[in-house]
């Protein structure tokens, strides 16, 4: 079955091939630039520097946006004040010097059959060097009838100079991200002279695809983004592109599952009850129910012979541990161990602590093992984790030093998942019970994901979710704050300070000058505040700077109620939970990123007193702007994250998983969530058909797939 190449509304391209020299064939694909007529090496090297070596990537290089530009009108139709474009034939023309500096005036007189007029360019002298009396012209511009009559040009062109008419000032121009070196008008150009070519594109979606999401063929999805007739054009055409790139991330990566649920074998970490039913029934509270069917559905996976990959996402103390405990006490059960990796010393500190109290009803006593243990000790730690008398272990990096070996790995949480690397997460859990199996993966963020980035980035992975803030937890009020309300804000922190409550200040930077940024430092706002504001309190200084020692020291002292304000930067983002902190002040809260602001503000509320956080912001940005409206009108972390896509974009999608497939070049996740939804069912419905893409009509399918995940030559063969 297949789809007409009027799909787009525009004709097939090579409709017209007769009237061209030669119809091209696939290899004109990846020709060099220097093919067209005009291009010599020196702009080939330009283009090259923007990332177009070759004419297909030249015909990838699509428009960010369109001028609406009517057709040519007869000058005396021309009317005062608005923009048009007329077709004249040039008279005379000549640079007029002016008294200000540096400013010339390009005059020429044109016509047409019906009238006269002056066409008036600023500082483009060259032009009456290039331009000659007769040459015909099409000019857009600016149209002023008195007191004189003439039109300041804003684009032109020379007829009768190329093939094509009106691309720089009729209809839809396409505007080009460009250069200085290679400006959009240049690449008009360029364009314009491929455009034969386009018939060469690589056709990757099978008729049978195309005729199910009624789209059109690839060469005519460029046709109508480079040419497009109308302003529907570009948007068919994009949604095209755009599926395509999507629909073969998704059969990357639900191939990437299946080949790790296939190729990789993982010990059954069967419960028994005995240690698990003792951490439930310890706990000083319920689970919710999104708790118990998140540990359910960890407990079946790890259950199973095939390598759990598992994303566990929610938010600052919706109970991502607690299921963690439970999935550690079911891997003892099983005669495994377990092992949780974190980022940070504080953050395993803070670890330990909650699963030594979970853990201790059963007799479980977690070991900790990171940079700042002493070698003695780590030596012996070392050697109960080896003998596997250390059943549950937490720690950093140090985890993955070769000198951690492992007596029966079953289990690998990983927490702030994204701050490792794919390989580092991997290499851990391969120290499994037996030669060639792998232990079981649970990677936990506090960062909630949206769905469309969770398709993307992690579509490899199986996601689960716990929405909501457990029972017991106060609400966090936001309020923005701009300078004049400063000393305002300032008595409603010391207010809650006399009731006895604690306070974070942040700032983004050390010290001042850092990085040439103008913003508030951790340093100068502690001797600011303990000598100022709060000069009546306790105030306490941590930041990344200071020695490993020293910020623990400062953090511990905080936590144990003996400083009142902790003036930091952003090490409190993670590993601190102080139940009497009750006020997060964040200054400069425009440079951070809307996901850090909600985990910076997830550090108060934590107890049974309602947490307040004042974010002091004067942002000139529209960005930053939205980000802290959001920020103040909801506390729901997984609208911010569908928010901040919304905001900035997916940015790198691949520097989330530091791995994987390129990056996305025409689908945008926050316009695309219907494709990337229809993408990933004609994904499934693909493999289930040809599990192997070995089909002949899936042939370039199955190498765009290969091409797009690198890493994995047998990918499509388990």
């Amino acid at each position: 079955m297949s789809v007409p190449g009027d799909a787009f509304g525009v004709a097939p391209v090579g409709a017209d091939a007769a009237a061209q020299p030669h119809r091209p064939g696939a290899r004109w694909w990846h020709a060099p630039l220097t093919e067209l007529p005009g291009v010599g090496t020196a702009t080939a090297d330009r283009a090259a520097a923007i990332g177009i070596g070759d004419l297909g990537a030249l015909l990838e290089h699509l428009p960010s946006r369109y001028l609406a530009y009517d057709s040519a009108r007869p000058v005396a139709g021309l009317t005062d004040g608005e923009e048009a474009t007329v077709r004249v034939v040039l008279e005379s023309i000549r640079v007029i010097p002016t008294r200000r500096r540096g400013l010339k005036i390009v005059r020429a007189k044109v016509h047409d059959a019906t009238g006269s007029i002056s066409a008036v360019w600023f500082n483009q002298a060259y032009l009456a060097g290039v331009l000659e009396p007769g040459d015909e012209l099409m000019i857009r511009g600016q149209v002023r009838l008195r007191p004189d009559r003439q039109i300041t040009v804003k684009a032109h062109e020379v007829l009768g100079a190329s093939s094509s008419e009106g691309i720089h000032t009729e209809g839809m121009v396409p505007v080009y991200p460009a250069t200085e070196a290679l400006p959009a008008r240049r690449l008009r150009e360029m364009v314009d002279a491929a455009r034969p070519y386009a018939a060469s594109a690589p056709e990757v979606l099978p008729s049978w695809m195309r005729a199910r999401v009624k789209v059109g063929t690839r060469a005519d999805a460029l046709a109508a983004l480079h040419f497009p007739r109308n302003a529907r054009e570009p948007r068919s055409a994009r949604r095209r592109l755009a599926f395509e790139e999507l629909l073969v991330l998704q059969l990357g990566l639900i191939a990437v599952r299946r080949h790790e649920e296939t190729a990789r074998r993982a010990p059954a970490l069967r419960g028994t009850g005995e240690i698990s039913g003792a951490v439930r029934a310890a706990l000083p509270f319920t689970l919710t129910r999104e708790q118990e069917r998140v540990a359910r559905e960890v407990s079946r996976d790890i259950a199973r012979d095939q390598p759990m990959r598992r994303l566990l996402q929610g938010e600052v103390g919706a109970g991502k541990t607690v299921v963690a405990a439970l999935a550690c006490a079911q891997a003892v059960e099983a005669g495994a161990q377990a092992a949780i990796l974190v980022p940070t010393e504080t953050l395993a500190e803070q670890h330990l602590r909650t699963l030594d109290a979970m853990l201790a009803p059963a007799g479980i006593q977690p070991v900790l093992i990171t940079g700042n243990v002493p070698k003695a000790e780590r030596e012996r730690r070392e050697m109960a984790v080896a003998t596997g008398t250390a059943q549950v272990v937490v720690g950093t990096q140090a985890l993955l030093m070769g000198s951690v070996t492992f007596h029966r790995l079953g289990l690998v949480v990983v927490d702030e998942q994204h701050r490792f690397g794919v390989e580092q997460r991997q290499a851990l859990a391969d120290q499994s019970v037996d030669d060639g199996a792998s232990a079981h993966l649970l990677y936990m963020t506090a960062t909630p994901i949206p769905r469309t980035l969770a398709l993307t980035a992690y579509g490899d992975l199986r996601v689960s979710s716990i929405r909501g803030r457990p029972p017991g937890r106060s609400d966090i009020a936001t309020r923005w704050v701009r300078d004049a309300e400063r000393e305002m804000a300032y008595d409603d922190v010391r207010a809650e300070l006399r009731r006895g409550r604690q306070a974070y200040v942040i700032c983004p930077l050390v010290e001042d000058g850092e990085s040439g940024i103008r913003a508030r430092s951790a340093t100068a706002e502690f001797a600011r505040l303990r000598d100022g504001a709060f000069s009546d309190f306790r105030v306490g200084l941590a930041h990344g700077a200071m020695k490993p020692d020293e910020r623990r020291a400062a953090m511990a002292a905080f936590a144990a109620g003996e400083t009142d304000v902790l003036v930091a930067t952003t090490v409190v983002e993670v590993g601190i939970d102080v139940p009497n902190a009750t006020v997060m002040l964040i200054e400069d809260a425009d440079r951070f990123g809307l996901a850090q602001l909600h985990q910076l503000r997830g550090r108060v509320g934590r107890g049974e007193f309602p947490g307040q956080c004042l974010v002091f912001a004067e942002p000139t940005a529209e960005e930053g702007m939205r980000r802290l409206e959001a920020l103040v009108q909801t506390n729901d972390g997984f609208r911010l994250a569908d928010i901040d896509l919304d905001i900035r974009g997916e940015g790198s999608i691949m520097g989330l998983r530091q791995s994987g497939p390129t990056d996305l070049r025409f689908a945008r996740l926050s316009r695309d969530r219907r494709t990337l939804a229809q993408a990933r069912q004609v994904a499934r419905a693909t493999l289930r058909r040809d599990p192997h893409l070995a089909d002949p009509e899936h042939t370039l399918l199955a190498h765009a797939v290969r091409r797009a995940f690198p890493d994995m030559p047998r990918l499509l063969d388990a």
